[in-house]
């Protein structure tokens, strides 16, 4: 039984997650197209990166979704070592393999006859801690095959770097030094290696509860549908739903044979969002701070706009001017309430051709605006920093847009300060999760595009890449619903909000 270093890697997420992957991968869910999407921008990434090194001698294989799949991945070693023999200055995308333990490395460089520097390309801003983790991996193979390793590197985003003309693969690229950082994991790192031998010894699936993940967010979210395909849909009332539990609060809850949300004991180890879920489970009703609500609303001032972007985003940037993962809006829904009860007005805007959309975008924008009326978005953060970036660019509307972010007004305050709390929020404040407990009339799931990841990736496939030629019309007015349905939701929840508390 051969332990690969992405193995190894889901190991370390839950033990469970290995054995899967090992002997019933069937329950292990595909990516789906977001994810995947996210995939193709480490690959991108990773050939800019690789350009560094011209003279490199690039193997690797094709990978058709099964890592383990086809001649070239086995044959991988015995082409890495006879690259490494014939004297090779530099390998991308070798492997190698020893003691039932195996893997790909990114760049390989040579120092002296068998000593060599070893370096992870990430499409990151950042290193992070499993990348250390990664490079030990491959120390431990490298070292134990027999070779010497001097510097471990990370090749990661410079994500100051703005473009200007044809991508600089040496200034897009970060290279941080985390030599030391991975040595002092080795040894843990070979502990861990022994204790996913163990493991697999057994053929009983280990523990699949939430309790042994190292993370939570997105990784605990990801497992849940891994427990679902095991165990079957968990019921809408499960602990497992409670808002960004942590590995610990869970143990407590399994360990005190608690089952539901509502059966939490209010002196349990919850935060305070996890208490005000726990607490409108219980009674079955919502909670309305009626006196902080009505200041809120009372502080808006009409004409209201509701304002909502979509934005692109890449490792590389597509258009001069930008940074890498920098939000660019190509679209925007604003629904406008001139006065109480007057008629609800919508503008909008979508970018439907291949070049910078922000010109165009902020030209439409400032013509829909008025100079006065409070500006309303869910999120504010995000965007005002738009806003921001935009300004920036592009000066002659900086006055226009500092005008806007100084009105904006964030409706998810109501929601997030928890003067409104709703059994059905389980514990968030976002706008998918609100309207449907609050509206249910209206819904995303109808959408056929239903977030703003998936507008992402549809906008730029069709529009930046070319892709979805004969769709391309049915797609740009499904980007229209969804983006309009962002800013009417907003107007239908203050509606909401009025009524509650007058």
């Amino acid at each position: 039984m051969t332990i690969s270093k992405s193995e190894f890697l889901l190991f370390l997420k839950h033990p469970a997650w290995l054995w899967l992957k090992k002997y019933d991968k069937n329950k292990l869910p595909l990516p789906n197209e977001d994810l995947q999407a996210l995939f193709d921008e480490g690959t991108l990434f990773e050939g800019y990166a690789e350009k560094l090194f011209p003279e490199a001698v690039r193997l690797g294989y094709k990978n058709d979704g099964n890592e383990f799949s086809g001649t070239k991945y086995y044959a991988l070693p015995d082409l890495t070592l006879k690259e490494i023999e014939k004297g090779a200055k530099t390998i991308l995308q070798g492997r190698v393999g020893v003691n039932n333990i195996t893997a790909i490395f990114d760049v390989l460089e040579r120092v002296d006859k068998n000593l060599f520097d070893l370096s992870e390309i990430k499409a990151s801003t950042s290193v992070k801690p499993e990348h250390i983790t990664d490079l030990a991996f491959q120390t431990i193979v490298l070292e134990d095959a027999g070779f010497k390793v001097r510097n471990l590197n990370v090749l990661h985003v410079n994500n100051k770097y703005k473009r200007q003309g044809e991508i600089d693969p040496k200034s897009i690229t970060t290279k941080t030094d985390v030599t030391e950082e991975v040595r002092e994991v080795i040894e843990v790192t070979r502990e861990n290696i022994a204790r996913a031998f163990k493991l697999l010894e057994s053929k009983e699936m280990p523990d699949i509860s939430p309790r042994h993940l190292s993370k939570g967010g997105e990784i605990f979210d990801e497992w849940l549908k891994v427990l679902e395909l095991i165990r079957g849909k968990l019921p809408e009332t499960s602990i497992y739903k409670l808002y960004s539990p942590d590995s610990k609060t869970i143990a407590w809850l399994e360990d005190n044979g608690i089952e539901l949300l509502n059966d939490i004991p209010l002196d349990g180890p919850l935060n305070e969002k996890q208490l005000r879920q726990v607490e409108a489970m219980k009674s079955g009703t919502q909670h309305v701070n009626v006196e902080e609500i009505r200041n809120f609303l009372e502080s808006l001032t009409y004409p209201l706009y509701f304002l909502d972007y979509e934005t692109m985003s890449g490792v590389i940037p597509a258009f001069d001017g930008y940074r890498p993962y920098q939000q660019v809006p190509f679209q925007y829904s604003l629904h406008i309430l001139e006065e109480p009860n007057g008629e609800l007005k919508h503008k909008e805007y979508l970018h439907t051709e291949k070049s910078d959309p922000v010109p165009h975008l902020l030209k439409c924008l400032r013509d829909d605006f008025s100079g006065s009326g409070s500006v309303i978005s869910w999120y504010m953060p995000f965007e005002k920093s738009r806003n921001n970036e935009m300004g920036e660019a592009y000066p002659e509307y900086k006055t226009f847009l500092n005008d806007v972010n100084e009105r904006m007004v964030d409706l998810m305050t109501p929601f997030s300060k928890g003067w409104f709390v709703d059994k059905n929020f389980f514990g968030r404040a976002s706008i998918k999760s609100v309207l449907p407990a609050l509206l249910p009339d209206f819904s995303y799931k109808e959408l056929n595009i239903s977030h703003g990841g998936q507008a992402q990736r549809v906008w730029m496939e069709t529009i930046l890449r070319g892709k979805n030629v004969k769709d391309k019309e049915k797609i740009m007015k499904d980007l229209r619903d969804y983006c309009n349905l962002d800013t009417y939701a907003m107007y239908a929840i203050f509606k909401y909000l009025e009524e509650k508390v007058s």
